[in-house]
C-alpha cells in the first residue's frame, strides 16, 4: 500500500484529507506543522507528501526545501490557502523548489485524487 505523508495545520483540513486518502486506498499519516512532518518522514519515508504552506513552527516552503534537500527524489504536493493578495505566488515558488503539483484552497477533491494518482503511478 503506497503511504502518503499529510501536513496540514488545520484539524478539519487534515482530517478530510486523511479521510479521503484513505478512502482511495493509501496508508496516510498525518501532522500538523512542517517541524513534525520532517521527524515522521525520516522515520517512515512515505511515496507522497502534501503540505500545507502555511504552519507554525515550520511552514511549508521551509519544510519543502529541507525535504528536497535530505530526500531528492521525494515527491511533494504544496496547497495553500494564506496569499490571495499575491495571487499564486507561494505556490509558485513552492513548484520552483520541487513541488510536483500545488493546490489553492478549497482543494477540488476528484481533481487532488487524480494528481495524487497520477504522481504515484509515475512511481511504479
Amino acid at each position: 500500500m503506497q503511504k502518503i505523508l499529510v501536513i496540514e495545520d488545520d484539524n478539519a483540513v487534515r482530517l478530510s484529507l486523511q479521510m479521503m486518502l484513505e478512502d482511495g486506498g493509501y496508508a496516510v499519516k498525518v501532522a500538523e506543522n512542517g517541524e513534525e512532518g520532517i521527524e515522521i518522514f525520516k522515520e517512515e519515508p512515505a511515496d507522497l507528501v502534501i503540505t500545507d504552506l502555511f504552519m507554525p513552527k515550520k511552514e511549508g516552503i521551509e519544510t519543502i526545501s529541507e525535504l528536497r534537500r535530505d530526500f531528492p527524489g521525494v515527491k511533494i504536493i504544496a496547497i495553500s490557502g494564506g496569499g490571495q493578495h499575491i495571487p499564486g505566488g507561494f505556490l509558485v515558488f513552492a513548484k520552483k523548489l520541487g513541488a510536483l503539483h500545488t493546490f489553492q484552497k478549497p482543494i477540488n477533491n476528484n481533481e487532488l485524487m487524480q494528481v495524487v494518482g497520477s504522481i504515484l503511478s509515475d512511481s511504479n
